[in-house]
C-alpha cells in the first residue's frame, strides 16, 4: 500500500500505509505494527514527533489547501 499523508486543518499530519519513521541518526522508531500514525504540527506534543492532541488544548490553527509546487531549482 502506498503511503498517504493527510494535512489535517488545525491538527496533525496523518500517515497511512507502509512507512517507517527514523530519528536524525537513522534509528527507526518502533511503531508496534501501526499502519496509521499522526505526527505533531503544532509543536506542543509531549510525545514528539507523534501527536498527543495538544493542538486542541493550545488552539492551534493552520488550514492547508492542496496546490501545485513550482519545479525544483536545478542543483548547481
Amino acid at each position: 500500500m502506498a503511503t498517504k499523508v493527510t494535512v489535517n486543518n488545525n491538527g496533525p499530519l496523518r500517515l497511512e500505509g507502509d512507512f517507517s519513521i527514523n530519528d536524525p541518526i537513522g534509528k527507526e522508531f518502533g511503531l508496534a505494527g501501526r499502519s496509521v500514525i499522526s505526527l505533531c504540527r503544532c509543536g506542543a506534543s509531549e510525545n514528539k514527533p507523534f501527536c498527543d492532541g495538544s493542538h486542541n488544548r493550545i488552539g492551534f490553527q493552520s488550514a492547508c489547501e492542496a496546490r501545485d509546487l513550482p519545479p525544483p531549482k536545478p542543483k548547481v
